[in-house]
């Protein structure tokens, strides 16, 4: 049976396509793209975390089974001819010659206390790298010093530190490159203002270990598919890129020049183009990403798709306004923070009001959470320009309808394909042609009139500072 699921376009396809795989911490797909940017066909998988020891770790070859499986069918039914990633941030792989050294480690599964401490001792300061000290693995380097202190002989056999998209590069295509948008997000690694490696890099000496940058899209290498019936296809691999400065990436080729993007999925991540770095604070998960083209942006964020299912009950139910409005009148309301980083790291998350009683409701609470989160990072980046929401958000009407409520004097854009991440990624590849296929997909989200928003807003900020 086929992993592809076919669009009503996929017949009338005409010419190579390409495919794009997105894979994200929670979710992994797969999209094929026509030469006219129109999505063929997707496939869905879910990455698999397991134990291993001390650690937790990625079931990689499983994953790899599934994006082989799925090429070879884009190719078969759909002539594709061209692979390109886009993936998650804070996670990385050893490898030499066409080893992998050691498992991926899962970015959520936090070292031994010694070795955070140790690392924090070494890193450097804020004003360097634009990253701030995040739970976990979320600042890579130090998932990077955990193996080199634990597993020393592994690591200093190991020929490359590979980002994630690239270590898919790598497995397709076996070539050994980086790129800048993924080593430059909140890894320790990078000085964006230097624009080279951070001193860690260089004190540490890992900085042999580090392949070259390649720009994101380009042509690094090809792949020999067998197909199920027996033949070959050959399949150019473009160089990979970090999920949402792909997303990034993606308005900014429409002529967006002056905008605030809301990238949503298992994070929320809000960029300003217009912040400037010394904005930032580093300790409510303000950070410096850094561009394809090598420029830092300034970044607020929070894990508000994982929130959303916490608080919810992981709901799935379609709600309006007017669930929205029975929350607000009946005072529900939950107060950050159910899950590591983000505007209030400290405070542990809370329900107040009356328990929620139905899946409806439950799902009402998360958005509103959802909402007045989101409009905390907008403020922390002194947003007030153009507001664009893509990624699994943008789906729900609710959301996007409440963040334009709460910022009346904004414009806010809704991406209604809410694949800004997997299209700039495609973007990208076609650009390596010369080829600009896509067309804004971004429609106006017009405010509402929802009675108590604004009260209910500003009680939430006071009762989330009063849990800082």
């Amino acid at each position: 049976m086929s992993p592809l699921t076919l669009t009503p376009q996929a017949a009338a396809r005409q010419g190579k396509t390409l495919a794009v795989f997105d894979f994200g911490k929670t979710n992994s797909k797969m999209l094929v793209y026509g030469q006219d940017g129109t999505v063929l066909a997707t496939a869905r998988s879910a990455p698999r975390w397991v134990m291993d020891g001390a650690t937790r770790i990625l079931d990689e070859e499983a994953l790899h089974s599934w994006v082989r499986d799925s090429l070879a069918a884009a190719a078969t039914e759909l002539d594709c001819d061209r692979v390109m990633i886009s993936a998650h941030a804070c996670t990385f792989a050893l490898i030499a010659d066409d080893q992998l050294l050691l498992p991926i480690l899962d970015y959520e599964y936090a070292a031994p206390g010694e070795i955070e401490q140790r690392f924090r001792a070494l890193q450097p300061p804020f004003t360097e790298t634009g990253s701030p000290d995040l739970p976990a693995g979320l600042n890579y380097g130090l998932h990077i010093y955990w193996r080199a202190e634990h597993w020393p002989e592994a690591f200093a056999k190991a020929q490359a530190i590979l980002p994630y998209p690239q270590f898919w590069n790598w497995r397709l295509a076996g070539t050994v490159q980086a790129e800048i948008s993924y080593v430059g997000c909140h890894s320790h690694l990078w000085s964006p203002q230097r624009d080279d490696y951070s001193s860690l890099v260089d004190h540490l000496g890992w900085r042999e270990k580090m392949p070259p940058l390649k720009r994101a899209g380009a042509v690094v290498g090809t792949l020999a598919l067998t197909l199920p019936d027996g033949g070959e296809r050959v399949l150019q691999v473009h160089n990979g890129v970090h999920d949402s400065n792909a997303s990034l990436y993606f308005y900014r080729s429409f002529g967006y020049t002056s905008f605030s993007l809301i990238s949503t999925g298992t994070w929320v991540i809000a960029f300003n183009t217009d912040a400037t770095l010394d904005q930032m604070d580093g300790a409510r998960d303000m950070l410096a990403n850094v561009s394809v083209d090598r420029q830092p942006v300034v970044t607020a964020r929070f894990m508000g798709g994982r929130e959303f299912d916490l608080i919810s009950g992981n709901a799935r139910v379609k709600i309006g306004l007017g669930e929205i409005e029975a929350a607000i009148a009946a005072g529900q309301m939950a107060l950050p923070s159910f899950a590591p980083g983000g505007p209030y790291p400290e405070s542990v998350g809370r329900l107040v009001g009356p328990e929620p009683a139905s899946e409806a409701e439950r799902a009402a609470v998360g958005s509103l959470y959802l909402a007045c989160m989101t409009a905390t990072v907008l403020d922390m980046l002194g947003s007030d320009n153009t507001v664009i929401i893509d990624g699994g958000l943008a789906l729900n009407p609710v959301y996007a309808t409440l963040i334009a409520s709460l910022r009346p004097n904004q414009t806010v854009l809704v991406n209604a394909d809410a694949e800004g991440t997997a299209a700039g990624a495609a973007s990208l590849a076609f650009e390596t042609f010369g080829v600009s296929p896509f067309k804004d997909p971004c429609t106006r989200v017009e405010p509402q009139v929802i009675p108590g928003l604004d009260a209910y807003a500003a009680a939430w900020r006071e009762a989330a500072k009063a849990g800082r």
